[in-house]
């Protein structure tokens, strides 16, 4: 099995190129070659390209086997591994996912400056799979670990939980998040996500990711906070999200689809032995 390992902002994924791999991915295999410590190490795997109806599509999963329905910086990273290897010749592209479309675009000649269409934000609590009548998911509280938050839930394709607090760390949403990923009132799990407001168009977050845990960055993530800040009012439109592995410049549009601009790092090809994944 050969890998590409590639990180945008320190969210590590690894390319896995169906054209190239006789085997089939599972979760048994996906756990063992993303552990950091018994395996290749990453944040998750990209998988494709699969061919649907003409178009090109690309299946993202978590390091716990799970598959999400999104991933901004996957599909970045994806969309660079085709530039890189000849696949895609022109400047603009789509790739769909579980949640549907994207618009790739491509701003330098190495491939490796990238924006994309992340879709329509969604704050309906059917959408996000929330428990209870449906609603719209904007101030609501919610108790996790004995404390009592002001939240706003967000579809970015995957579903967010954006707190606002007047500083952000990595202490403070690993507590709630081990909490918040699989409380009873999310029953498909959540991303959770703690913002700080800079300025009007700035913004720092922290990030627990559902299936994952602690990340150093997160596309839909920074898009999901961006949009629940935005929708309280608290910023403008177009605004920069910092984030402990960089920053990713982030748009939405009177209609709520939200674009963003992020860069890519190839790091290496991996070939595993014969042998791996003996005694699994």
């Amino acid at each position: 099995m050969e890998f590409y390992k590639y990180h945008s902002l320190g969210n590590d994924y690894l390319v896995y190129d169906i054209r190239k791999n006789q085997e089939e991915l599972d979760q048994e295999k996906i756990v063992r070659v993303c552990s950091r410590n018994f395996g290749i190490g990453s944040d998750g795997i990209v998988a494709g390209p699969y061919e649907k109806d003409g178009n090109m599509y690309v299946r993202v999963f978590n390091p716990d086997g799970t598959e999400a329905e999104q991933g901004g910086n996957a599909l970045r990273i994806f969309a660079h591994y085709l530039k890189t290897i000849g696949d895609i010749q022109k400047e603009s592209f789509e790739l769909y996912t579980k949640s549907g479309i994207s618009q790739i675009r491509y701003l330098n000649r190495e491939g490796n400056r990238i924006q994309m269409t992340m879709g329509k934000l969604r704050f309906s609590s059917k959408a996000l799979g929330l428990s209870g009548p449906d609603r719209e998911a904007v101030h609501e509280f919610f108790n996790f670990g004995g404390e009592e938050y002001d939240c706003t839930c967000v579809s970015a394709g995957n579903p967010h939980c954006v707190i606002v607090l007047e500083d952000t760390d990595r202490e403070t949403v690993c507590r709630i998040g081990k909490y918040s990923e699989r409380a009873e009132c999310f029953p498909e799990g959540i991303n959770t996500e703690i913002v700080k407001i800079l300025d009007k168009n700035n913004i720092e977050i922290e990030i627990f990711e559902r299936g994952v845990g602690y990340t150093l960055a997160s596309a839909t993530g920074a898009c999901a906070a961006a949009g629940a800040a935005y929708k309280r009012g608290l910023i403008d439109s177009d605004v920069m999200v910092h984030m402990p592995g960089g920053k990713l410049w982030t748009q939405i549009d009177e209609d709520w689809e939200v674009k963003m601009i992020g860069s890519v790092k190839r790091i290496c090809k991996i070939q595993l032995f014969e042998d791996f994944f003996q005694g699994i």
